[in-house]
């Protein structure tokens, strides 16, 4: 399915995905209407909301290109919540040790925003590679591994922040990052848009870019197709598999650095619950397609937090809201099935109808 059939589809979806919501206000006496938009309004109209809108956008961005990558080589990776954590772990270390007195005390600012953010790279992406090596080494299976890597990051993480980076106090966390390594608002402090979504918009265009135009974006495209094809044609299958695997590993990664040096500006237990799979499903609504993996991150982005926004103001419980953000995700996932399904039908109708017409005639 091209991506502007995907977009009718999507859209489609989503207004289906609405009216079929739209029943579980009855027993509240909510109006749907006004409850929508409320939602819509507050998500993508107002100012203020869309940047939170983008800003939540941001880290499903990242894990939606790091999918992409990976399971365009057919290297079906699921273990992007734990590059996040990995990753945030790299951007921590880099902010903590830009205090001052420490080893990077003295550097500017651009020089630790690069520093971070490669860090961040780094590690997210040899936390997927190790998963990479066991895939290609022995065979392993790359969804059991790295849903069991997920557990290992986030534990780790409990680990740094209860013990060896742990702040005084309380709470299980950092000490709060130097404001020279937080990222900078976008559109003043009255904003929440970070230059987070700057670099995950201009990596979602070299992304593009790789799969369309470059000799590697063709390589993985094919080996994800055929493997056995692709060895036959001289492609190297173990090195496109490792180099797809650390590449979506460390977009992983950049998730993290976008949420603590964006978001929480320190390190702390439980930093993130979901993003990591959710990234996948959006990456899914767009078609393993960058720039569908963009909007779909953002549309995604927007009903999380306009639904917030709807059940404080109606008063609905807030598994309504989740029922109808499924619901819509769901319907998106099996458009293309559905319009397969129909395709076929109509095919089978039309031969059906052909046939009978010439037994009439005989």
């Amino acid at each position: 399915m091209n991506s502007r059939s995907q977009a009718k589809y999507s859209i489609i979806a989503v207004f289906v995905g609405l009216s079929v919501g739209s029943l579980f206000f009855l027993p509240f006496n909510v109006n749907p209407l006004e409850a929508y938009r409320t939602m819509f309004q507050t998500a993508f109209l107002d100012t203020q909301g869309l940047g939170t809108t983008l800003t939540k956008s941001t880290p499903l961005i990242f894990v939606s290109l790091g999918t992409l990558v990976a399971w365009k080589s057919g290297f079906y990776y699921l273990g992007f919540q734990g590059t996040l954590y990995l990753g945030a772990t790299g951007a921590a270390i880099v902010a903590l040790a830009s205090r001052d007195g420490h080893l990077l005390g003295n550097c500017p600012s651009f020089l630790i925003f690069f520093v971070a953010l490669i860090a961040s790279f780094l590690f997210g992406g040899l936390w997927s590679l190790i998963v990479g090596l066991l895939k290609v080494k022995n065979g392993g299976n790359e969804v059991l591994l790295s849903l069991m890597f997920n557990y290992i990051a986030i534990y780790l993480v409990n680990y740094l922040v209860t013990r060896p980076l742990r702040a005084s106090g309380s709470v299980p966390q950092t000490e709060r990052f130097p404001s020279k390594v937080i990222l900078p608002r976008l559109f003043g402090e009255l904003n929440d848009l970070h230059l987070g979504f700057v670099v995950a918009i201009i990596s979602a265009s070299i992304v593009w870019w790789s799969f369309r135009f470059s000799k590697i974006g063709y390589e993985v495209t094919s080996l994800g197709l055929n493997e056995k094809a692709s060895r036959f044609a001289g492609i190297n299958s173990v090195k496109v598999t490792l180099l797809a695997s650390f590449t979506a590993g460390g977009l992983g990664g950049l998730a993290g650095w976008s949420q603590v040096l964006g978001v929480q500006y320190r390190l702390l237990d439980g930093l993130d619950q979901s993003t990591g799979f959710e990234g996948i499903v959006t990456s899914l609504l767009g078609s393993l397609n960058s720039i569908g993996a963009v909007f779909a991150s953002i549309l995604y982005g927007g009903l999380a937090y306009g639904s917030q926004v709807m059940q404080r103001r109606t008063g609905i419980p807030s598994s309504v809201a989740s029922m109808i953000q499924g619901i819509i995700v769901f319907l998106v996932l099996i458009m293309p099935f559905w319009k397969n399904f129909l395709k076929n039908n109509a095919s089978a109708l039309k031969y059906s109808q052909l046939f009978r017409r010439e037994n009439t005639h005989e």
